[in-house]
């Protein structure tokens, strides 16, 4: 069975859509059984601290992706509704114009020591410089903590940053402005998102860039702005898959949709207002898959955001416009720390076994899925907002979640949100007065 046999998920009874599925991905009985039962409580007591449940979210899948000429299975973990949906129904178009290619970096993730009270700056920047090679030796051979065969660090750069003390500031200082040295370990993370072996090399280090500077170490800790792993997608979708409601006229040819999409593209790219919510329906895609693999999508979220204020004004993570043949061209580009080994990919049963439905094998593949799902997602937004809005589908779907909250069961979810969708009243205290409640 390929991505494109496989049955309408949603016109399948639910309890039989895992059987469909691990069919296809060749799972396991005990992949199956991590997916229907999720995380148990002795595991979840030894993840966090404190714990007394567990907390469950839908997990969905995204189907017809083709990234790089492979099919692809996208988990999503999400409880907002006409996500899985629109980004299905986005790589659907997008697979008619040969599907998504995609690219990544290499794995490096930035580690920052913070130091202070540095008497000579640009003498402590030509000693960290000329001690480089020697320190990346120590990190990746002849100490044990920070000995890993397969990550290792790969670099050692220095900035200056300073600022100016407001008036709230206590720090004793004879001056009105800071000054501080900061020091970048570039680390290779491998396959692993790289964030506790990152905190530990700088860690380490601490005493020998203390003695090079003359200064004083603070903070020492990874950037979530990891601007030397990035990863980025693009498509074509072309003319001829893109339905429109409203159709050009000899007066205003830019009524295609199309060009429509491209206008809400420039709109994010001109405005920062109109930037957060277009970004955050990219995020809505890749911090599901993030979530459904065990990665930390706080951190993805972070860096993302980030990135796109890296030029002094917060803009658009997309670009899309048309082309010389009509066709509709998208491009996404954003830091992707995602790991495949380590944390809770490692520890958690369903997030190993969402890893082998997609059947990704390595974390710079994992990110490069992440960003098309990105890029589709923002597509099926933007493609709903230029055409016929933003409510009709999203609503319609909400609907079910209106029935449920007003205690509707069964079949009666579907027949009450039905009524909310012809009526379009989609308040809970009118979901109770249909069931007689």
């Amino acid at each position: 069975m390929t991505n494109q046999s496989l049955p309408k998920l949603r016109d399948v009874p639910a309890q039989d859509r895992l059987a469909i599925l691990a069919q296809m991905a060749n799972l396991s009985d005990a992949d199956v059984a991590a997916l229907r039962n999720g995380l148990s409580l002795d595991q979840a007591d030894h993840m966090i601290e404190n714990v007394v449940a567990t907390y469950s979210l839908p997990l969905g899948i995204v189907t017809n992706l083709v990234v790089n000429g492979r099919e692809v299975l996208a988990p999503m973990v999400i409880e907002e509704p006409s996500v899985v949906a629109g980004c299905s129904f986005a790589a659907k178009l997008a697979r008619a114009g040969g599907g998504f290619v995609a690219s990544s970096d290499e794995p490096i993730m930035i580690g920052q020591i913070q130091v202070l009270d540095v008497p000579d700056m640009e003498a402590a920047r030509r000693a960290i410089a000329d001690a480089t090679p020697e320190l990346i030796e120590w990190l990746n051979v002849l100490n044990p903590p920070t000995r890993d065969p397969y990550t290792r660090s790969v670099g050692i750069e220095t900035r200056v940053v300073a600022g100016q003390l407001d008036s709230q500031s206590q720090i004793q200082n004879p001056k009105s402005k800071i000054e501080m040295l900061v020091v970048h370990v570039l680390y290779h993370a491998g396959d692993a998102m790289g964030a506790n072996m990152v905190n530990t090399v700088c860690e380490a280090l601490t005493p020998k860039i203390e003695a090079l500077t003359g200064g004083r170490v603070n903070l020492r800790i990874l950037s979530n702005l990891a601007d030397r792993r990035l990863a980025r997608a693009r498509c074509t979708i072309p003319a001829a898959e893109l339905e429109d409601e409203r159709q050009p006229t000899p007066e205003n040819p830019n009524a295609r949709i199309q060009y429509r999409i491209e206008e809400a593209s420039l709109f994010a790219e001109f405005d920062p207002y109109r930037a957060a919510t277009h970004n955050k329906g990219i995020m809505n895609g890749i911090d599901a898959v993030a979530l459904a693999t065990g990665n930390d999508w706080r951190a993805i979220e972070a860096g993302a955001h980030a990135y796109a204020a890296r030029n002094g004004r917060y803009t658009s993570l997309t670009r899309w416009r048309v082309n010389d043949k009509g066709d509709l061209t998208g491009e996404i580009e954003l830091p992707l720390a995602a790991g495949m080994v380590g944390g809770a990919t490692r520890v958690h049963p369903s997030a190993r076994a969402a890893l082998k439905i997609m059947g990704v094998r390595t974390a710079r593949e994992l990110a490069e899925v992440m960003a098309c799902v990105g890029l589709a997602q923002n597509f099926a937004a933007i493609r709903a907002l230029a055409n016929e809005g933003i409510q009709r589908g999203h609503m319609t779907l909400h609907a079910r979640q209106v029935a449920m909250a007003a205690g509707a069961t069964g079949e009666q979810v579907a027949r009450i949100a039905q009524q909310l969708v012809a009526e379009r009243n989609f308040k809970v205290d009118r979901a109770k007065e249909l069931l007689g409640n």
